[in-house]
């Protein structure tokens, strides 16, 4: 159920992209901008998108509940995938097949690393020195690399601040995890009593707006790839370091593992050369029955 989730994450991930994508492309960018962002914003396919948005985040929280960080995370990528086919059907865009290939690359990858390394174990309930010391290292760099992202050209300012959401975005799948085993546990009354869901919140407000930052400054060739590979990678080290997760003793099985994972990162950034960065002609979405 654990894989189940994680794909239904990254399917609903993936309709929510696109969706809002084509209402954003297909409403004239005329008068004000409040204008445009109610027009958008009434939209079916924008509702829509919002709604399969809600449902990713649902079916992650499923997935980091039931299961390893280690598993959840590198499943995540299919989102990309995922999007492709959606373009493909929904659209009818003609996309190249190199950018098939690298979606294929990048499912099997993360597929074999799954499987070759037999992440497992752990417990639910980190002690306060380990989430301090995390939350310190991976929240910390992730400020420095926000405040480095301020100067220099647009690909190393869009490299350093997806960099820095790659980093939020992993550290919030802990909150995630920590926050829906308080919830089963404890009841919603006791889990706004503890400080995890107040730092979920938290999270997910500082992750969106450094991605907006990496895709409003640079290339998204360059940003898109950070954004989806430094989440798993940190994901895996705070499952370990956190949550106790372990890994196969086969040192064969750990070989192919850590050659799959970047099999699946080479995937991704073939991808994100590849594949259009942006929608078609969206008219079919909008046409009239």
């Amino acid at each position: 159920m654990t894989v189940v989730f994680a794909l239904l994450a990254g399917l609903a991930n993936a309709l929510s992209v696109v969706s809002q994508h084509a209402a954003s492309s297909a409403e004239r960018s005329t008068g004000s901008w409040w204008r445009l962002a109610v027009r958008v914003v009434t939209r079916p396919l924008w509702l829509l998108g919002a709604a399969a948005l809600l449902g990713g985040f649902v079916f992650q929280a499923l997935a980091l509940h039931n299961g390893e960080l280690s598993v959840v995370q590198p499943l995540m990528v299919t989102e990309l995938a995922f999007t492709l086919a959606l373009r493909r059907v929904w659209f009818h865009e003609d996309l190249h097949s190199a950018a098939w290939l690298a979606a294929g690359i990048t499912c099997v990858g993360a597929a074999v690393f799954v499987a070759a390394s037999e992440p497992q174990g752990g417990h639910p309930n980190p002690t306060e020195s380990a989430w301090l010391a995390a939350g310190v290292t991976v929240g910390g760099l992730a400020v420095i690399l926000a405040v480095l992202a301020s100067w220099g050209s647009p690909t190393r300012r869009a490299a350093l601040y997806a960099s820095a959401a790659g980093l939020v975005w992993a550290l919030e799948a802990t909150f995630i995890k920590t926050t829906t085993d308080e919830l089963t546990s404890k009841g919603l009354g006791a889990t706004f009593t503890g400080w995890p869901v107040y730092a979920l919140v938290g999270g997910g407000i500082a992750g969106s707006l450094l991605v907006q930052a990496a895709l409003h400054v640079g290339p998204i060739s360059v940003s898109q790839p950070l954004m989806v590979t430094v989440d798993p990678f940190v994901s895996v080290v705070l499952g370990i370091w956190l949550f106790g997760e372990h890994f196969t003793d086969n040192g064969l099985q750990l070989t192919v593992a850590f050659l799959a994972f970047f099999m699946m990162v080479a995937g991704v950034v073939f991808m994100s050369r590849t594949a259009p960065m942006t929608l078609g002609d969206t008219s079919a979405a909008f046409a009239e029955p």
